[in-house]
């Protein structure tokens, strides 16, 4: 693993959370994003090397909505950068972990992703991700 990539922390509307953030990290959100297929609209954020990036759900059964009415909002996910998403599956795989997608799906910010099972990650939810 290369980097801390970002950190996702899922929000329940963009309209309180991103000013905010904005007056938090003196910082405009650079982008956003909707990410159809896990119906979840994204935010992000420069600081440094690492970016945060707001999840916010664009519908009432997605993955983020039913995260804030288990948990609330807060942090949802840590990413870290790798340079060979496939060499990296393969890898935790043979350490024992377990992979919530067996092959690597589209994300946000033009990255290719894998998730890892929180109860294998002292139940934090880790993120793999690589540059297109």
């Amino acid at each position: 693993m290369l980097k801390v990539e970002h950190i996702g922390i899922a929000v329940k509307n963009f309209a309180d959370a991103v000013p905010l953030f904005e007056k938090l990290l003196n910082s405009s959100c650079y982008k956003t994003e909707a990410v159809v297929s896990e119906k979840v609209n994204t935010a992000f954020f420069r600081q440094g090397e690492t970016k945060i990036e707001l999840l916010e759900s664009s519908s009432p059964d997605g993955v983020i909505a039913r995260f804030i009415e288990k948990k609330g909002e807060g942090i949802h996910h840590i990413a870290f950068e790798v340079s060979d998403i496939h060499a990296e599956m393969k890898r935790l795989v043979g350490e024992g972990f377990v992979l919530l997608n067996e092959q690597p799906k589209q994300g946000a910010d033009n990255k290719l992703v894998c998730f890892l099972h929180p109860k294998e990650t002292n139940g934090v939810l880790i993120e793999l991700c690589q540059e297109r």
